[in-house]
Protein backbone atom coordinates (compact mmCIF):
# COMPACT_ATOMS: atom_id res chain seq x y z
CA UNK A 1 0.00 0.00 0.00
CA UNK A 2 1.25 3.47 -0.88
CA UNK A 3 1.84 5.55 2.24
CA UNK A 4 0.09 8.86 2.85
CA UNK A 5 2.22 11.74 4.12
CA UNK A 6 0.12 14.73 5.09
CA UNK A 7 1.66 18.09 4.24
CA UNK A 8 0.67 20.48 7.04
CA UNK A 9 1.95 23.73 5.50
CA UNK A 10 -1.60 25.05 5.07
CA UNK A 11 -2.31 24.45 8.75
CA UNK A 12 0.62 26.71 9.55
CA UNK A 13 -0.64 29.30 7.04
CA UNK A 14 -3.96 29.45 8.87
CA UNK A 15 -2.22 29.75 12.24
CA UNK A 16 0.06 32.53 11.03
CA UNK A 17 -2.90 34.56 9.76
CA UNK A 18 -3.79 35.46 13.36
CA UNK A 19 -0.35 35.37 14.94
CA UNK A 20 -1.22 33.06 17.82
CA UNK A 21 -1.08 29.26 17.98
CA UNK A 22 -4.48 28.22 16.69
CA UNK A 23 -4.56 25.80 14.98
CA UNK A 24 -1.68 24.14 16.79
CA UNK A 25 0.60 22.71 14.11
CA UNK A 26 2.20 20.17 16.43
CA UNK A 27 -1.16 18.89 17.67
CA UNK A 28 -2.46 18.61 14.10
CA UNK A 29 0.56 16.46 13.20
CA UNK A 30 -0.10 14.23 16.20
CA UNK A 31 -3.76 13.94 15.23
CA UNK A 32 -3.01 13.19 11.56
CA UNK A 33 -0.89 10.26 12.67
CA UNK A 34 -3.56 9.12 15.12
CA UNK A 35 -6.10 9.25 12.28
CA UNK A 36 -3.95 6.94 10.13
CA UNK A 37 -1.47 9.10 8.19
CA UNK A 38 1.84 7.28 7.76
CA UNK A 39 3.92 10.45 7.52
CA UNK A 40 4.06 14.20 8.03
CA UNK A 41 5.52 16.57 5.43
CA UNK A 42 6.61 20.17 5.85
CA UNK A 43 8.30 22.69 3.56
CA UNK A 44 9.95 25.37 5.72
CA UNK A 45 10.62 28.30 3.40
CA UNK A 46 13.12 31.04 4.25
CA UNK A 47 10.38 33.66 4.78
CA UNK A 48 8.53 31.34 7.21
CA UNK A 49 5.24 32.18 5.51
CA UNK A 50 3.81 28.93 6.88
CA UNK A 51 6.07 26.38 8.58
CA UNK A 52 8.63 28.07 10.82
CA UNK A 53 12.07 26.84 11.75
CA UNK A 54 10.84 26.40 15.32
CA UNK A 55 8.00 24.20 14.02
CA UNK A 56 10.48 21.82 12.42
CA UNK A 57 12.32 21.26 15.69
CA UNK A 58 9.05 20.85 17.60
CA UNK A 59 7.63 18.41 15.05
CA UNK A 60 10.79 16.32 15.05
CA UNK A 61 9.97 15.42 18.67
CA UNK A 62 6.44 14.18 18.00
CA UNK A 63 6.42 12.65 14.51
CA UNK A 64 6.53 8.93 15.17
CA UNK A 65 5.75 7.85 11.60
CA UNK A 66 7.94 9.36 8.85
CA UNK A 67 9.00 12.98 8.97
CA UNK A 68 9.61 14.40 5.48
CA UNK A 69 11.20 17.85 5.14
CA UNK A 70 11.01 19.45 1.70
CA UNK A 71 13.09 22.37 0.56
CA UNK A 72 15.86 23.91 -1.45
CA UNK A 73 19.20 22.66 -0.08
CA UNK A 74 20.70 25.94 1.09
CA UNK A 75 22.73 26.20 4.30
CA UNK A 76 19.59 26.79 6.39
CA UNK A 77 17.90 23.67 5.05
CA UNK A 78 20.96 21.49 5.43
CA UNK A 79 21.30 22.52 9.08
CA UNK A 80 17.66 21.62 9.73
CA UNK A 81 18.21 18.14 8.32
CA UNK A 82 21.45 17.65 10.22
CA UNK A 83 19.84 18.73 13.50
CA UNK A 84 16.51 16.89 13.22
CA UNK A 85 17.49 13.86 11.11
CA UNK A 86 14.10 13.25 9.51
CA UNK A 87 13.28 10.01 7.77
CA UNK A 88 13.35 11.79 4.42
CA UNK A 89 14.66 14.97 2.83
CA UNK A 90 12.93 15.94 -0.42
CA UNK A 91 14.96 18.33 -2.54
CA UNK A 92 13.03 20.91 -4.57
CA UNK A 93 14.52 23.55 -6.89
CA UNK A 94 12.37 26.43 -5.62
CA UNK A 95 13.67 29.98 -5.47
CA UNK A 96 12.97 31.66 -2.10
CA UNK A 97 9.99 33.66 -3.43
CA UNK A 98 8.15 30.76 -5.06
CA UNK A 99 4.50 30.42 -4.07
CA UNK A 100 4.65 26.66 -4.42
CA UNK A 101 6.84 24.02 -6.04
CA UNK A 102 6.08 24.21 -9.76
CA UNK A 103 8.87 22.31 -11.53
CA UNK A 104 11.29 19.49 -10.97
CA UNK A 105 15.08 19.59 -10.93
CA UNK A 106 17.20 19.70 -14.05
CA UNK A 107 19.32 16.83 -12.81
CA UNK A 108 21.64 17.00 -15.80
CA UNK A 109 22.65 20.62 -15.28
CA UNK A 110 22.76 20.29 -11.49
CA UNK A 111 24.29 16.83 -11.35
CA UNK A 112 27.43 17.63 -9.34
CA UNK A 113 25.58 19.91 -6.90
CA UNK A 114 22.89 17.31 -6.31
CA UNK A 115 25.40 14.48 -5.98
CA UNK A 116 27.29 16.34 -3.24
CA UNK A 117 24.05 17.34 -1.52
CA UNK A 118 22.65 13.80 -1.58
CA UNK A 119 25.87 12.41 -0.11
CA UNK A 120 25.83 14.92 2.75
CA UNK A 121 22.18 14.29 3.59
CA UNK A 122 22.63 10.54 3.50
CA UNK A 123 25.57 10.90 5.89
CA UNK A 124 23.03 12.14 8.47
CA UNK A 125 21.09 8.91 8.11
CA UNK A 126 18.32 10.53 6.06
CA UNK A 127 16.73 9.08 2.93
CA UNK A 128 16.83 11.49 -0.01
CA UNK A 129 14.19 12.11 -2.66
CA UNK A 130 14.60 14.48 -5.62
CA UNK A 131 11.58 16.32 -7.01
CA UNK A 132 11.33 15.62 -10.76
CA UNK A 133 9.18 16.20 -13.79
CA UNK A 134 8.17 12.91 -15.48
CA UNK A 135 11.09 13.07 -17.90
CA UNK A 136 13.15 9.95 -18.62
CA UNK A 137 16.39 11.87 -19.13
CA UNK A 138 15.96 13.63 -15.78
CA UNK A 139 15.34 10.26 -14.14
CA UNK A 140 18.51 8.85 -15.67
CA UNK A 141 20.61 11.73 -14.35
CA UNK A 142 18.86 11.49 -10.97
CA UNK A 143 20.20 7.97 -10.70
CA UNK A 144 23.73 9.37 -11.06
CA UNK A 145 23.22 11.56 -7.98
CA UNK A 146 22.86 8.39 -5.87
CA UNK A 147 19.51 9.56 -4.53
CA UNK A 148 17.31 6.94 -2.88
CA UNK A 149 14.05 8.10 -4.44
CA UNK A 150 12.52 10.53 -6.86
CA UNK A 151 9.26 12.38 -6.29
CA UNK A 152 7.20 12.83 -9.43
CA UNK A 153 5.76 16.34 -9.77
CA UNK A 154 2.10 15.59 -10.47
CA UNK A 155 0.55 19.03 -11.14
CA UNK A 156 0.50 18.49 -14.94
CA UNK A 157 -1.23 15.14 -14.39
CA UNK A 158 -3.81 16.73 -12.11
CA UNK A 159 -4.38 19.62 -14.50
CA UNK A 160 -5.07 17.30 -17.44
CA UNK A 161 -6.78 14.45 -15.58
CA UNK A 162 -10.35 15.48 -16.42
CA UNK A 163 -9.48 16.22 -20.05
CA UNK A 164 -7.83 12.90 -20.90
CA UNK A 165 -6.58 10.88 -17.97
CA UNK A 166 -4.94 8.20 -20.12
CA UNK A 167 -2.83 10.81 -21.87
CA UNK A 168 -2.22 12.71 -18.64
CA UNK A 169 -0.60 9.74 -16.94
CA UNK A 170 1.38 8.39 -19.87
CA UNK A 171 4.65 10.27 -19.16
CA UNK A 172 4.41 9.29 -15.49
CA UNK A 173 4.17 5.61 -16.33
CA UNK A 174 7.18 5.85 -18.63
CA UNK A 175 9.25 7.80 -16.10
CA UNK A 176 8.26 5.41 -13.31
CA UNK A 177 9.22 2.37 -15.35
CA UNK A 178 12.63 3.89 -16.03
CA UNK A 179 13.12 4.74 -12.36
CA UNK A 180 12.22 1.24 -11.24
CA UNK A 181 14.49 -0.23 -13.91
CA UNK A 182 17.34 1.86 -12.47
CA UNK A 183 16.59 0.81 -8.89
CA UNK A 184 15.06 4.09 -7.72
CA UNK A 185 12.07 4.16 -5.39
CA UNK A 186 9.10 6.39 -6.22
CA UNK A 187 7.18 9.14 -4.46
CA UNK A 188 4.61 11.50 -5.95
CA UNK A 189 2.99 14.77 -5.03
CA UNK A 190 1.40 18.10 -5.95
CA UNK A 191 -2.31 18.62 -6.64
CA UNK A 192 -3.24 15.00 -6.06
CA UNK A 193 -6.76 14.81 -4.61
CA UNK A 194 -9.72 12.52 -3.99
CA UNK A 195 -10.68 12.66 -7.67
CA UNK A 196 -7.38 11.81 -9.37
CA UNK A 197 -5.42 9.87 -6.75
CA UNK A 198 -6.92 6.40 -7.22
CA UNK A 199 -6.31 6.32 -10.98
CA UNK A 200 -2.71 7.44 -10.50
CA UNK A 201 -1.96 4.68 -7.99
CA UNK A 202 -3.82 2.06 -10.01
CA UNK A 203 -1.50 2.75 -12.92
CA UNK A 204 1.69 3.15 -10.87
CA UNK A 205 1.15 0.93 -7.81
CA UNK A 206 4.88 0.97 -7.02
CA UNK A 207 4.58 4.51 -5.63
CA UNK A 208 5.95 4.27 -2.10
CA UNK A 209 4.51 7.52 -0.79
CA UNK A 210 2.31 10.42 -1.78
CA UNK A 211 2.58 13.81 -0.11
CA UNK A 212 -0.73 15.67 -0.07
CA UNK A 213 -1.49 18.95 1.64
CA UNK A 214 -3.57 21.64 -0.04
CA UNK A 215 -6.37 19.42 -1.35
CA UNK A 216 -6.50 17.37 1.84
CA UNK A 217 -6.80 20.43 4.06
CA UNK A 218 -9.48 21.88 1.78
CA UNK A 219 -11.44 18.63 1.94
CA UNK A 220 -11.08 18.58 5.72
CA UNK A 221 -12.94 21.91 5.96
CA UNK A 222 -16.03 20.11 4.70
CA UNK A 223 -15.49 16.52 5.76
CA UNK A 224 -13.43 16.76 8.93
CA UNK A 225 -9.75 15.89 9.25
CA UNK A 226 -10.13 12.32 10.50
CA UNK A 227 -12.71 11.39 7.87
CA UNK A 228 -10.68 13.04 5.12
CA UNK A 229 -7.53 11.13 5.99
CA UNK A 230 -9.51 7.89 5.96
CA UNK A 231 -10.92 8.73 2.53
CA UNK A 232 -7.43 9.33 1.12
CA UNK A 233 -6.18 6.09 2.66
CA UNK A 234 -9.06 4.26 0.97
CA UNK A 235 -7.97 5.62 -2.41
CA UNK A 236 -4.47 4.28 -1.75
CA UNK A 237 -5.54 0.83 -0.56
CA UNK A 238 -6.07 -0.86 -3.92
CA UNK A 239 -6.48 -4.31 -2.39
CA UNK A 240 -9.82 -3.26 -0.92
CA UNK A 241 -11.15 -1.64 -4.09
Amino acid sequence: MTKLSVNINKIATLRNARGANNPNVVQVAIDCQRFGAQGITVHPRPDERHIRTSDVYALAKVVTTEFNIEGYPDARYMKLIKDTKPAQATLVPDPPDAITSNAGWDTKTNLLFLKDTVAELQSYGTRVSIFLNPDIEMVEFAKQTNTDRIELYTEPYAHNYHKNRELAINDYINASNKALQLGLELNAGHDLDLHNLKYFIQNIPQIAEVSIGHALVCDALYLGLENTIQLYLQKLNLQNQ
